[in-house]
C-alpha cells in the first residue's frame, strides 16, 4: 500500500532525526507505545538522547532501531519491578543507617540492565549513536556520556536521589538527569539534530491529576516542575529544527516506582500516539532524506 501524504512528510523531517526519550520510572512503558506507533510509520532515529529510564529504552532503540519496540515490549511485560526495589523494609531502613542518602543499594538495576543489553556492551556497538544525559553532583549541570561501557553510563543516568546512590563515572559523581533535563532537547539540539522527536511520559497536552494523596501531591509538584522544565526547552529550541511532540494517554495516578501498570501504558500510549500521528500536520519546510 502506497504511503499516505502524512507519511510523506513524515519520513521526509529533517536528518539526523533524533529520538528525545524522558525519564519517569515505571511511566516509560508509555514509551515503547510511542515507539510501536512511530514504527509503524516507519519513523527511525539517526541517534537517540535519553534521560534516566528514556536513557535505558534510548539504548535499545540505538541497539536496533527498526526493531526496538518490539523487544521493548516483550522486555517491559516480563520486568519484575521487585528485582529493583526489594519489597524490605527493614533492608530498606538499614541501606539508609548505613548510607545515609538512599534506600536502593542499586545492584538489581544493573543486573537487569546487563541482562538487558549485556554486560560488556558500549557505545561503540550500538548501531546509531545515543546520548546518556546524567546530573553531575558537582556542578549541579547535565554531564551528557556518549562513549564507553553502557551499563555505568545508564546507571547513572538513572540515579534517582534517595532511592539509588550517585554513581562515580570517570571521574565525576553523577545523578540522575532528569534532575536538569528530564526530557533533554537542548542535548539533542547539541548533538546536532535537525529534527526532534519527543516521547515525553510526563502527560503532554493533558491537564496534571488533581493530588489527593500525600503521593499523588508530590507527583503533581514533581510534574509541574519538570514541565516547566520542558517549555524553556522548547522555547530554545531553533525555528529551522521542526518538533514532533507526541502525546501521552490520559493521565493516571500510577507512582513511577510501580510496574503494576505497565500493559496498560503500553497500549494507551500506543493509542494516542497513533491517532496523532495520523493526523499530523507538519508546518515547517520539509527536506529530503539524506
Amino acid at each position: 500500500m502506497a504511503p499516505t501524504d502524512i507519511d510523506r512528510s513524515l519520513w521526509s523531517l529533517p536528518r539526523p532525526v533524533a529520538f528525545v526519550l524522558s525519564g519517569g520510572g515505571s511511566l516509560g512503558a508509555m514509551q515503547v507505545g510511542m515507539l510501536e506507533a512511530l514504527a509503524e510509520r516507519s519513523i527511525i532515529p539517526d541517534l537517540v538522547v535519553g534521560t534516566s529510564i528514556g536513557a535505558v529504552n534510548g539504548a535499545v532503540v540505538a541497539s536496533d532501531p527498526r526493531g526496538a519496540a518490539h523487544r521493548l515490549s516483550h522486555l517491559w511485560l516480563r520486568f519484575d519491578s521487585t528485582r529493583v526495589f526489594p519489597h524490605n523494609v527493614l533492608r530498606q531502613l538499614g541501606t539508609l543507617r548505613r548510607q545515609h542518602t538512599h534506600l536502593f543499594e542499586g545492584a538489581g538495576l544493573v543486573s537487569v540492565l546487563m541482562e538487558t543489553l549485556a554486560g560488556g556492551a558500549t557505545f561503540d556497538t550500538l548501531a546509531i549513536p545515543l546520548h546518556v544525559v546524567t546530573t553531575d553532583v558537582a556542578t549541579g549541570v547535565a554531564k551528557v556520556i556518549t562513549s564507553g561501557p553502557l551499563i555505568p553510563a545508564l546507571t547513572a543516568s538513572a540515579a534517582i536521589p534517595g532511592i539509588f546512590p550517585a554513581v562515580a563515572h570517570e571521574g565525576s559523581l553523577l545523578y540522575d538527569g532528569g534532575l536538569v533535563a528530564n526530557v533533554p532537547i537542548q542535548q539533542a539540539v547539541d548533538a546536532g539534530a535537525r529534527s526532534l522527536v519527543i516521547l515525553d511520559c510526563t502527560y503532554p497536552g493533558h491537564a496534571p491529576i488533581r493530588p489527593s494523596t500525600l503521593m499523588e501531591t508530590m507527583l503533581f509538584s514533581a510534574t509541574v516542575v519538570l514541565r516547566q522544565q520542558t517549555a524553556a526547552a522548547l522555547a530554545a529550541v531553533p525555528a529551522d529544527v521542526p518538533v514532533l511532540s507526541l502525546p501521552g494517554p490520559k493521565p493516571r495516578a500510577v507512582s513511577p516506582l510501580s510496574f503494576a501498570h505497565t500493559a496498560a501504558l503500553i497500549e494507551a500510549a500506543y493509542d494516542a500516539a497513533r491517532a496523532f500521528l495520523e493526523g499530523a500536520a507538519l508546518s515547517f519546510p520539509i527536506a529530503s532524506p539524506a
